[in-house]
């Protein structure tokens, strides 16, 4: 009956400075038939993230050492792994923050378990979307090792976090076609309203950081396009 439970297996890292939350939030998560581990603070969650190996990281902003911003860089830094933030903080420009650093959605606190399991399977169900084995895209100098989940820009190879790697494959199977927000974040982030749409401008903002400024062109009240040649 175990194995029926759709997160069996699969290990997730929570990392949570208030026990009440952190011990709910486990619980619901051992529930569906995750393996979950605990950290309380910034560096014992970058610890543990080394030790444990997580598919998925839950992610506090406000902890103890340093903040989850800082725990988001190093740990993406190491090795990209889909992060879920969780967050007090209502402003915007905390949000865009969380998200250019390279989470891969947030909750607002206070959230229901309901929303935040669902969330964790659907960041689960991108990254492990199958691919044409040996599938390449090519785009100008831009290339992309879809199996492998490696980009090149100019025969220079450029870590992505998991979600921008899936936004831009999504919009390179497209080039030069205007993706809307909504199509993308139906597509890369599973979501079924437009209530993410700064999450995709955020993520927009990191490949052009990293890829070059001129490679995603912006159509204005619509969405994206990849450029090509």
């Amino acid at each position: 009956m175990e194995d029926s439970l759709p997160g069996v297996g699969r290990r997730i890292l929570v990392v949570e400075d208030e026990p009440t939350i952190a011990e709910s939030v486990a619980a619901r998560l051992r529930a569906e038939g995750f393996v979950v581990d605990l950290a309380h603070d910034g560096p014992a969650a970058v610890v543990a993230a080394e030790r444990f190996g997580p598919d998925l990281v839950v992610l506090d902003v406000m902890l103890p050492g340093f903040d989850g911003l800082e725990v988001c860089r190093r740990i993406q830094g190491s090795r990209p792994v889909p992060v879920l933030m969780l967050t007090a903080r209502t402003d915007e420009t905390d949000v865009l923050v969380g998200l250019g650093v390279g989470a891969d959605d947030y909750l607002t606190k206070p959230f229901s378990m309901r929303v935040l399991t669902a969330r964790v399977h659907a960041l689960l169900r991108r990254v492990e979307r199958t691919a044409d084995p040996g599938a390449t895209i090519v785009v100008g100098d831009l290339r992309i090792d879809v199996d492998q989940r490696r980009v090149w820009r100019a025969d220079l190879e450029t870590q992505l976090t998991p979600l921008e790697f899936d936004l831009l494959v999504q919009l390179a199977r497209r080039p030069r076609t205007v993706s809307t927000r909504e199509r993308l974040l139906s597509e890369v982030w599973g979501w079924t309203d437009a209530s993410g749409t700064r999450a995709v401008d955020s993520h927009v903002k990191a490949l052009r950081r990293k890829l070059g400024a001129k490679l995603i062109r912006t159509v204005h009240g619509v969405g994206y396009a990849l450029e090509g040649p």
